[in-house]
């Protein structure tokens, strides 16, 4: 029987965990292993995914992996024959002698502390209570996860802080967990703080058996310590602390207790004054220690080498068939070849005498450890949350889940892009008046139209978008923080995995449809490195309010009978365009899964005012630190392009009609009124010379044949070129060409595009024309501030330059489609 079978409040008792590769072994280090008894709680609206509790916690799988995991009913269990050969009692671990401690203090009164925890145990808070907001973003080249430092000052001692990504484990299956292992062993923090839930004991407790093989000078920060006494469970943290030889200090980290109490702990194990701190061995079993012997043997008969793991750690983890560690052992050993296939026949041995994996063999062994462990020291008396099994029933609820959600949507979405409306006017009105009185005070040139037009007009770009993001990442930190984000992605997975995405990048899409740059920003709250990349990649699909302007202005003008219909197909064709983009994208790009489905579901909780303005703090500074340079040099360049070169005979000439025009009404030959009309016309006329005469109108000019096909003429190729920096533009800039006045109402602009002709006299724009316009300004080249989130968040300008790429090839294939076979037709 599998897991899948199981119907809702069932328990059964996992016999087998089958598949490989990612979830396997992350189903396995969350406690999905043989013996475990486990409970359906609920199904999904949709019925898949399936919320499921084992070890006092709870976690969703769907119906597809639950397939992978055998189980039996409680009462079978008696009657099955135990597949275990050898017993992993916490008894059996010893103290390990030739383990020495980190060297001694240099004197230097500094101390580097590494944060290391599951998601949700809590890390963060402790960070953000110990280090205040003296922090920066670090982050290894060439990967995508970052961790944050912080420093701050304690008994005496200058302390920095790294709060490194949580992890479920330290093995090679995914970003955060190879981060994780590479500081740890690069860096050498002084102490790393081992920060688990008290909630959740046993599997928090696990990642602590592998910092016990690495080696790593410890200390314990028991978070949420309230709430394991609220539960009415007794722990003994001390007897344990002397059994583990690592010291346990409770605390809470959202209020602040017991912070002082684990900083002068960890200032005890730094100095080697903690008299609880020994080094000891997590026993294996008869069959699996053996195998380490035998490797530790042949690791050591090498000389010379730079040993940046324990021998131990290294013989452990080449028994797990860990790739990282087997590349590693390829490149610093010589006796490579010999090292690994002796491994590899020890790998057959155990395998062929315990009947399973060794990954599996030595998880079990783990999990025994801290089994054994919590026996003598740990007394649950489970009480469950009320609050959280009332809010589930409703939020999750098959009527009510998927209306309440898209309400919460549709509040968020609101408050971002309406709220958000009024600071946005702010910032622009404070831009355009600095931007006034830089223009009324600096003689005229180059430089003061470089930086009104250029630095100015570029900042403002880039920060006209704060208030969204702030706004976004308080709804954001809310969701997070309280537990409903991991119910979202719970109740839409199946829709979204039907797509090859995560059940999280729903709301990133539909933050798309307001502003595509925080959507982009909003894909780090998906886990899985595929589903996230995906979601980046096709959120441009997602028609932003920026692209809304453009879209009113024509559909105003030649669909002016069924206006709405065609603006909703827009968005339609949009969503139907991401829709397969992502299959696509899913088939060839990221063709399987670098991380299960296997999402935790906290408890609800209220989250702190404090910590929600910190978080909205944080992730506007990184939009601003991040993207701000990117889209200024962007916005400098588009400017320059538009400026140069100056057609000087052109407008001296032009200048000279203007200055005969002024004449003539000092004459009284003309009345002022015709003054201002004829001055106006010279004016518009100059703009347009100048476009057409500049760098950017040359290159309207010169892509002018290959935009024919779609329908364009040279003006509207410039237009679709500065549209590349903000989308907005590109009525400015069709307002500057075919009026000669970027301020040009719209009725007025809207008039001269339907009057605008051919050389052959045949009309600009036609409803085909306008089709075909549209569609290429729905797909085509995401502005420039989105390409750069696009780079940042993926680590790459490889995915921005393909996001550039694929949506305009996409964009032109599609127009030259629309009119071409439109044009048979009409």
């Amino acid at each position: 029987m599998f897991l899948s079978d199981l119907k809702t409040g069932e328990i059964g008792v996992i016999v087998k965990v089958n598949g490989s590769g990612a979830f396997r072994k992350r189903i396995l280090e969350m406690g999905f292993i043989k013996g475990k008894a486990i409970k359906v709680i609920l199904n999904a609206p949709l019925k898949d995914p399936i919320k499921y509790k084992i070890m006092d916690y709870e976690v969703s799988l769907r119906r597809s992996e639950a397939k992978l995991i055998e189980v039996i009913y409680p009462k079978d269990k008696v009657e099955k024959k135990s597949l275990v050969e050898e017993k992993y009692s916490f008894e059996n671990n010893y103290d390990c002698e030739e383990c020495v401690l980190k060297k001694a203090p240099n004197g230097t009164k500094q101390i580097t502390i590494a944060l290391v925890g599951n998601p949700n145990a809590g890390k963060t808070s402790l960070f953000n209570i110990a280090s205040g907001s003296h922090e920066h973003v670090g982050n290894y080249g060439g990967v995508t996860v970052d961790s944050k430092e912080g420093n701050f000052k304690h008994n005496g001692y200058q302390i920095k802080i790294v709060d490194l990504p949580g992890t479920y484990s330290i093995s090679a299956y995914t970003p955060e967990e190879l981060y994780v292992r590479k500081f740890l062993i690069e860096e050498k923090p002084d102490v790393v703080i081992n920060v688990i839930a008290a909630s959740n004991l046993e599997r928090n407790l696990y990642l602590t058996t592998e910092l016990i093989d690495m080696e790593v000078p410890m200390v314990i920060d028991l978070n949420m310590y309230d709430e394991l006494r609220e539960s009415g469970s007794e722990f003994d943290h001390i007897k344990l602390s002397k059994l583990l030889g690592i010291p346990i200090v409770p605390t809470v980290c959202r209020s602040g207790m017991g912070i002082p109490d684990l900083f002068d702990a960890v200032i005890r194990v730094y100095e080697n004054k903690e008299p609880v701190v020994r080094r000891i061995k997590i026993y294996y079993g008869h069959t699996i220690e053996n195998a380490i012997s035998k490797t530790n043997i042949l690791l050591d008969k090498e000389k010379g080498i730079d040993r940046i793991f324990p021998t131990r750690y290294l013989s452990i983890k080449l028994l797990e068939k860990d790739v990282e560690i087997t590349k590693y052992i390829k490149h610093a050993y010589q006796t490579a070849d010999q090292i690994l296939q002796a491994t590899s026949q020890e790998v057959k041995n155990i395998e062929s005498t315990l009947q399973e994996d060794t990954e599996s063999a030595i998880t079990n062994a783990r999990y025994g450890f801290v089994a054994g462990g919590l026996k003598e020291t740990f007394k649950e008396k489970l009480k469950e949350s009320d609050a959280t099994r009332v809010i589930d029933a409703i939020v999750t609820n098959k009527y009510l889940g998927f209306p309440l959600f898209f309400i919460f949507m549709w509040v968020m979405f609101e408050c971002t892009f309406r709220l958000g409306d009024y600071p946005m006017g702010w910032i622009e009105s404070a831009v355009e008046w600095l931007g006034n009185i830089i223009r009324g005070y600096m003689p005229d040139g180059i430089l003061k139209d470089l930086i009104v037009d250029g630095i100015i007009g570029g900042v403002g770009g880039v920060i006209v978008f704060l208030p969204n993001i702030v706004i976004l990442y308080a709804f954001i930190s809310f969701m997070e923080d309280s537990g409903y984000m991991s119910r979202a992605a719970f109740i839409m997975d199946k829709v979204m995995h039907k797509m090859g995405l995560h059940g999280k990048s729903f709301i990133p899409l539909i933050m798309g449809f307001g502003c595509n740059v925080p959507a982009i920003l909003a894909t780090r709250t998906i886990e899985s490195r595929n589903s996230r990349m995906i979601t980046m990649l096709i959120n441009p699909f997602m028609s932003c309010s920026a692209r809304l302007p453009v879209y009113l202005l024509f559909v105003g003008v030649f669909f002016q009978s069924h206006a709405g219909l065609a603006l909703f197909s827009l968005y339609i064709i949009g969503i139907l365009l991401a829709v397969i983009s992502a299959r696509l994208f899913k088939r060839f790009l990221f063709a399987g899964e670098d991380a299960p489905f296997v999402m935790e579901l906290p408890p609800y909780r209220m989250p702190t005012i404090k910590s929600v303005c910190r978080h909205m703090w944080d992730k506007s500074r990184q939009y601003l630190r991040k993207m701000g340079g990117v889209i200024l040099i962007a916005s400098i360049i588009i400017w320059f392009l538009g400026y140069f070169p100056q057609n000087n005979i052109e407008n001296q000439q032009i200048d000279s009609q203007i200055g005969q025009i002024e004449e003539n009404y000092t004459n009284g030959l003309i009345s002022e009124e015709v003054k201002t009309e004829q001055i106006d016309e010279q004016e518009a006329l100059k703009m347009t010379d100048h476009t057409e005469y500049s760098y950017i109108g040359r290159l309207g000019k010169f892509i002018e044949p290959v935009m024919r096909p779609l329908g364009f003429d040279w003006k509207i190729g410039v237009s679709l070129l500065t549209g590349s920096a903000a989308k907005e533009v590109v009525v400015s800039t069709l307002a500057v060409l075919y009026t000669g006045n970027a301020d040009e109402d719209q009725s007025s602009l809207q008039e001269r595009l339907l009057s605008s002709t051919n050389p052959d006299g045949t009309p600009t724009f036609t409803p085909l024309v306008v089709v075909s316009l549209l569609l290429f300004i729905l797909i085509y080249f995401p502005c420039i501030a989105t390409i750069a989130a696009i780079k940042e968040e993926s680590g790459s300008w490889k995915w921005g330059l393909f996001s550039i790429v694929y949506t305009t090839l996409l964009a032109w294939l599609i127009s030259f489609s629309v009119f071409q076979i439109g044009s048979l037709f009409f």
